[in-house]
């Protein structure tokens, strides 16, 4: 039997939550005081073949000690492999960055961002309500769109998924074609503030 694009994010977003569940991502956070909430493509059904699992995660007030808290039980788990931090704390981000990454057991490596906000800050369910709002207006058409240019964009080249989904919801994309003339029409400038 053939294998979809759909059938293959199905399987991907079933091993990501696989693996939130073995590193306990949300009681980890929780045992701190901090709310882990999932966002990203794997909130919209849109993890495609970048194996990243994204959470904002949110407290107050910022506590470095309880952020590293958290991180090392992440990290006690073998498969954890590398870890890395920055303290963006006096930034207008408000935020503790944690990227963790994890290899399963086909080999395969998966890459965790945890955004440790402050609570209240400017970012507090900024991305939560983006993530919902493209899936609120996303057609079937479209998601199937989002997931074979995420399939067919080569490994060097670098997209972030917000710009996809702009890209085929207001620019009407629908090919790799396309997706590169609206992204050079369209540049990137970092973090992409958009919900539809």
């Amino acid at each position: 039997m053939e294998t979809t694009i759909t059938d293959l994010a199905r399987r991907n977003a079933a091993r990501a939550h696989e693996i939130i569940d073995e590193l306990d991502i949300v009681g980890a956070w929780r045992s701190i005081g901090a709310e882990a909430s999932l966002v990203g493509s794997l909130r919209m059904g849109l993890l495609m073949k970048h194996r990243d699992i994204d959470f904002h995660i949110y407290s107050s007030p910022l506590v470095v000690a309880d952020s590293f808290a958290a991180m090392a039980r992440i990290a006690a788990n073998p498969k954890v492999e590398e870890v890395t931090y920055r303290n963006l704390i006096d930034t207008d981000e408000h935020c503790m960055e944690w990227h963790a990454f994890y290899r399963d057991c086909d080999g395969c490596r998966w890459q965790l961002d945890m955004i440790h906000i402050l609570r209240g800050s400017f970012y507090d369910g900024y991305f939560e309500r983006m993530a919902d709002r493209i899936s609120e207006v996303m057609t079937d058409e479209m998601r199937e769109t989002v997931l074979r240019l995420k399939f067919e964009t080569p490994e060097d080249e670098k997209i972030m998924g917000v710009e996809y989904y702009r890209a085929v919801i207001e620019g009407g994309v629908r090919n790799m074609e396309s997706l590169r003339g609206w992204m050079a029409d369209n540049p990137s400038h970092g973090v992409v503030e958009w919900i539809p």
